[in-house]
């Protein structure tokens, strides 16, 4: 027995720094992104306190640590560690995902603030805005604009069973009109009213299959991911749908992938509303990195 181990079983349980290094060093080994951010993330959890919190423990029981090991594990396997601990967190809201519904990235929090703002425009100039949040997910979007502006009448649809049910838990206690069903056939009671559309569709090419991070091609629903040959299908269905949707004047936000800027082939997502005459001031934006990463317009008066 080493003396550090001699002394854990004179103390009892494990030193919280030696537990994290450990941890982290078995996540990086798996070839996770973030092994120390998501080990504290993990040992938080089964403590039952916050990562910041972690500082104010000096020790960890042995039962916990057990516990703890087998989540690591299983985040070493590159299961999402939004699925080891059932949340994610999404601006200033707290959502519960799980398996059967799309994980929401940090980057689509930007998506998130622009329908915010544009919204916020809106109630400006006199008027409740009127928003639809259109493939939901897990509603992270529908939520945070609840939860940021109560002011906006928020509609949302899911076409995944699963998802759907997703959404419902992270909606209930909200305004939000949620909906299950295709987002190229819904909201006609709403055509012609809307002041805002937002969407994060798939807009995965199929032949990227072998470059998707094994957290999301393992793990996210098909159905969230993949979208065609060039990863556009359901945004040129969008591009159609959200012109009927919205009032003249109204607008759309739109995630697409970093390869999917103006700068991407044949143009990318901007592109495609730019073809066609209803749209006008098309926009690109960037991340947080500087990527291409959502296309805005503004439908024609």
């Amino acid at each position: 027995m080493s003396e550090g181990d001699a002394l854990d079983a004179a103390v009892g349980g494990t030193p919280t720094r030696r537990l994290l290094a450990e941890a982290a060093g078995r996540l990086r080994a798996g070839g996770v992104g973030s092994p120390e951010h998501d080990a504290a993330e993990l040992l938080a959890h089964v403590l039952g306190t916050t990562r910041g919190q972690l500082v104010l423990v000096d020790r960890v029981e042995e039962s916990t640590v057990g516990r703890f090991e087998v989540l690591v594990a299983r985040r070493a396997a590159r299961e999402p560690l939004q699925h080891l601990t059932g949340v994610a967190h999404f601006r200033h809201v707290e959502l519960a995902v799980g398996p059967g519904v799309f994980v929401p990235r940090p980057e689509t929090e930007l998506l998130a603030g622009w329908a915010l703002d544009a919204a916020r425009a809106v109630l400006a100039s006199g008027r409740g805005p009127v928003v639809v949040d259109l493939c939901t997910g897990s509603g992270a979007i529908a939520r945070s604009i609840a939860d940021e502006l109560p002011q906006a009448e928020v509609h949302a649809v899911e076409l995944s069973p699963d998802a759907h049910q997703w959404a419902a838990r992270n909606l209930a206690g909200t305004e939000v009109d949620l909906r299950q069903g295709d987002f190229a056939l819904a909201f006609d009671d709403l055509l012609g009213t809307v002041d805002v559309v937002v969407c994060n569709p798939p807009y995965i090419p199929l032949e990227a299959w072998e470059s998707v991070a094994v957290e999301a091609r393992d793990h996210d629903p098909h159905l969230a991911l993949f979208s065609g040959d060039d990863g556009l299908d359901a945004i040129r269905v969008l591009a159609r749908r959200a012109a009927r949707l919205l009032r003249a004047g109204g607008v759309l936000g739109v995630e697409h992938a970093d390869e999917q800027g103006p700068d991407g082939a044949g143009g990318g997502a901007p592109a495609v509303f730019a073809a066609i005459g209803d749209w006008l001031e098309v926009r690109d934006h960037t991340d947080l990195a500087g990527r291409p990463r959502f296309t805005t317009a503004r439908l024609a008066r």
